[in-house]
């Protein structure tokens, strides 16, 4: 039999508009292929292997026409999107659509975690703790006492290669932990992130750095902001005239954030907390490092708390996404491989050369070189914040940043780590 001279297929895109294709007008019959009463083996064999391919070439048009999830409906479940996409893209695309706090890409739904929050409050019996005169061991105080330095080094500092500070840390004992936390017993158990970089590093981010909120400042780095927001040390990677760095993100999650703005994001580590449990992060992050407080040995507080920081500027390019930014450092490449290790201080805005952080000596680990992220990076991190058992509220967005430590106040034990 012939074949007709036009034959119409249709087929449905994901969108549910119909698309016409029309074969050219056959040439010749089509073959018969003659079936016995009892078809052999080959002929089976041939039939199954065409219904196969059959059915593989349709579960892949799915996927590829993103026809097996319907992202825009926030009835899936984030559990069923990244088993059956396994695409950055969508999942991205779900959490900025759907989550609100309920969710989290990897969890589920929050509430599945029910009990005491242990961590909650650890703050304020830390802050009532006296010395033997009845002063409160914490609180801040005057860096200078009768032109003596009477605190213990103090952070941010110069992390630059090749700078130590003038406190004689090394002489007193005091020497940062040089390996990986987790290999000394550490668990992140706070993220949070300053305007501008706290630390110093020469040519990355310094006082000569630029970005949107330094753009009619002849001081950048002393520049405040709305309320008591001081802008710290900024990247050199800010270009105005590349949208790259000045179209703004449609933020879900994070608050006040800008797109081309300097950021210096702090994980605090403690073996302290309360590890691999729903309780690990805490806000405020006090909570977090001091939450079994009976395991804290001030005498060896550098070997048990430290903080990583690693220094970003924000871009509106999702070639820089990152999904996991939530649990630590980025280490990958060229990134948290260029490290200063040293031991200071807590840092913050209600300190600066004359008040300091009695929170010390804890290790700093910084990676010195300034790195583009994604905007949507941030905001995957705010939104697994809101899926913690605490709230974490009080860190979706940039806390000021303390003036660059005097050298007086720096330790001088130093140690570089250079990409191999």
């Amino acid at each position: 039999m012939a074949a007709p001279a036009e034959v119409q297929l249709q087929i449905a895109d994901t969108s549910g508009v119909m698309q016409s294709m029309r074969t050219e007008e056959q040439k010749a019959p089509l073959p018969v292929v003659h079936l016995s009463n009892s078809p052999s083996s080959s002929t089976l064999a041939l039939l199954i292997l065409s219904l196969v391919g059959i059915i593989a070439t349709f579960a892949l048009a799915c996927v590829t026409l993103g026809y097996v999830v319907d992202i825009d409906n926030c009835d899936d479940t984030p559990n069923e999107v990244v088993k059956v996409v396994q695409n950055y893209t969508h999942i991205t695309d779900y959490v900025a659509t759907c989550l609100d706090g309920r969710h989290n890409a990897l969890t589920g739904p929050s509430n599945a975690i029910t009990g005491e929050n242990i961590c909650a409050g650890v703050k304020y019996t830390v802050e009532g703790i006296q010395d033997s005169d009845g002063n409160y061991m914490f609180a801040n105080s005057q860096c200078i006492v009768d032109n003596i330095v009477a605190v213990m080094e103090q952070a941010g500092g110069n992390v630059t290669v090749g700078y130590h500070g003038t406190m004689d840390s090394v002489g007193r004992g005091d020497h940062p932990i040089q390996t990986p936390y987790w290999q000394a017993g550490l668990c992140p158990v706070n993220v949070h992130w300053h305007l501008g970089a706290e630390h110093l590093s020469v040519g990355q981010y310094d006082e000569k750095g630029t970005g949107p909120s330094t753009a009619s400042d002849e001081e950048p780095h002393r520049k405040l902001l709305a309320g008591d927001v001081r802008n710290g040390n900024m990247c050199h990677l800010y270009d105005a005239t590349d949208e790259t760095f000045t179209k703004e993100y449609d933020w879900k999650h994070c608050v006040d954030m800008h797109v081309g703005q300097t950021y210096e994001v702090h994980w605090p580590h403690s073996a302290a907390g309360a590890c691999g449990t729903p309780n690990q992060y805490q806000t405020p992050f006090y909570d977090g490092v001091f939450c079994n407080l009976g395991l804290v040995n001030l005498s060896i507080v550098e070997k048990q708390v430290g903080v990583q920081a690693q220094v970003f500027t924000i871009v509106n390019d999702e070639r820089y996404y990152y999904p996991d930014l939530m649990r630590g450092m980025i280490v990958d490449g060229a990134r948290g491989t260029n490290m200063t290790y040293y031991t200071g201080s807590t840092t913050g805005t209600s300190r600066d050369n004359q008040i300091c952080s009695n929170y010390a000596p804890i290790t700093w680990q910084v990676d010195r070189v300034c790195s583009v992220i994604s905007a949507s990076s941030f905001d995957k991190m705010c939104a697994d914040m809101k899926a913690q058992r605490d709230d974490m509220s009080d860190d979706f967005y940039a806390h000021g940043s303390r003036i660059t430590v005097a050298d007086h106040l720096t330790a001088n034990n130093q140690v570089w780590k250079y990409t191999e």
